[in-house]
């Protein structure tokens, strides 16, 4: 989990998470953006928010805003299926903001699955497009499993590798729990992630041990001098370098889109020219496979054995998801922080555009 709540670090401010929404929509539409591309990347940043995923939740505003008036991003995309055969389809996103991508996609491949049993549809012509795990959660909510992943540009080295390969190359699956909050994975393939960097450097932080390497592949602990990722697993990390292949292989060879060492930096210093990112989402229709009833119990069963788990010491067996659910509770009482580089982000965004700042709040014991 990426929250800032769970770094201990400086915390400037906290506001309610719906004038938040608020000031996320009202910027995006001062940048020219459409109504769809509004719509989409608010929900994914509030997603990424309100779960405590702060590396992918508002801070990516100020980036996105860059990226649109830029014209990397297409503020009015025209998104179309280019081929559809059965139970897959490729969706031609035409440049548009990736969360408005990985939504349409996901939709596309939930109406196939509804059909079907099974929906798969390969993105072309995206971009960044945030929580991974927000797309998941979408097929989730419509009674569906669902999975999601996108490649992006180098910045992970391979396993004893000494330079950039694989992007982060994030990979989520959610499956709902009747009566209660679906079972949610959302991961990156590398140790952690860009934009948690981003974060640690805002805070002042240290990154956790094992996690980067600066230039010469050696690891470091200073945000500030790390030039790349691990990737995930440690001493094990061809296990999270095997994962960003996996990724990259259904997100960019599949899809015919560029290759992680192919793609341009996502921090630029070009926001004019696309970066032609492709993702992959799938949809599952539980009851294709096995009566509802007899699904809905064994996840049941699945999830309260996980919680009853004994733990060690200190310690408390969760399921995935468990910790987010609980920090979107959390943040509904006390509101949403807010980290300092992206409170003065706000403030540059708030003037530029004449638009209100989100109203500060006090937390709740």
């Amino acid at each position: 989990m990426t929250g800032i709540d769970d770094t201990l670090g400086e915390v400037v401010g906290r506001v309610l998470a719906g004038d938040l929404e608020r000031f996320c929509r009202d910027v995006l539409t001062a940048a020219g953006a459409d109504k769809e591309t509004v719509d989409a990347a608010a929900r994914a940043m509030m997603h990424g928010t309100r779960l405590g995923v702060d590396s992918h939740g508002v801070r990516l505003l100020d980036h996105y805003v860059t990226a649109l008036t830029g014209g990397r991003v297409n503020v009015r995309p025209d998104l179309r299926l280019t081929n559809e055969m059965g139970a897959v389809a490729t969706l031609d996103a035409d440049n548009a903001h990736g969360a408005y991508a990985a939504y349409s996609g996901m939709d596309h491949a939930i109406r196939l699955a509804g059909t079907n049993g099974i929906g798969a549809v390969a993105i072309r012509n995206s971009s960044h497009f945030g929580p991974a795990g927000a797309y998941a959660f979408a097929a989730a909510k419509a009674g569906m499993i669902g999975i999601a992943m996108c490649n992006s540009d180098s910045f992970v080295r391979l396993h004893d590798g000494a330079q950039p390969f694989h992007g982060t190359n994030p990979l989520a699956c959610a499956v709902p729990a009747n009566g209660g909050s679906p079972w949610l994975l959302d991961m990156a393939t590398s140790a952690i992630t860009y934009n948690r960097i981003q974060l640690f450097k805002s805070l002042g932080q240290d990154l956790p041990q094992g996690t980067a390497s600066d230039a010469e592949g050696q690891d470091t602990q200073d945000a500030e001098n790390a030039s790349m990722l691990a990737p995930l697993g440690g001493s094990f990390g061809f296990k999270g370098a095997g994962l960003a292949g996996l990724v990259e292989i259904f997100s960019a060879v599949l899809t015919g889109m560029q290759l992680s060492f192919d793609i341009a930096p996502m921090a630029g210093p070009d926001f004019s020219t696309p970066r032609g990112l492709g993702a992959f989402v799938l949809a599952i229709k539980p009851d294709a496979f096995v009566d509802q009833a007899t699904f809905e119990a064994g996840m049941a069963r699945y999830l309260e054995q996980l919680r009853a788990s004994p733990a060690r010491n200190g310690a408390r067996v969760m399921a995935p998801g468990d910790r987010e659910w609980q920090e979107v509770d959390r943040r509904a009482r006390n509101g949403v922080p807010l980290d300092p580089a992206t409170k003065a982000a706000f403030m540059r965004l708030s003037e530029n555009f004449g638009i209100a700042m989100p109203q500060e709040v006090a937390a709740e014991a």
